[in-house]
């Protein structure tokens, strides 16, 4: 799967790390709904950081259809709060 991080670029993760990535989801998730901005911070910190790790980067003048899209660091709780359906960021 392809996931892009806005303003930073496109990351190929296989499906394999899907369920991973779920559980550092419903962290962010729970962290949004508590309204805590300090483990907000930390939660999505780790999970662009996850991403990263885990996949490897598209070439920047590669620009392929993005399955999942997710914030980059310096978006604030209120605006990932937007963001989130009921399956959070990345749903399965």
């Amino acid at each position: 799967m392809i996931i892009r991080i806005f303003g930073e670029g496109q990351y190929r993760v296989t499906d394999s790390h899907l369920e991973e990535l779920n559980e550092l989801d419903a962290v962010l998730q729970k962290t949004v709904d508590q309204g805590d901005e300090e483990s907000f911070t930390l939660a999505l910190r780790e999970l662009l950081e996850t991403v990263r790790r885990l996949g490897s980067p598209l070439p920047s003048d590669v620009l392929a259809p993005s399955e999942l899209v997710l914030p980059d660091e310096d978006t604030t709780l209120d605006e990932v709060k937007e963001l989130l359906s009921s399956e959070g960021l990345i749903p399965g």
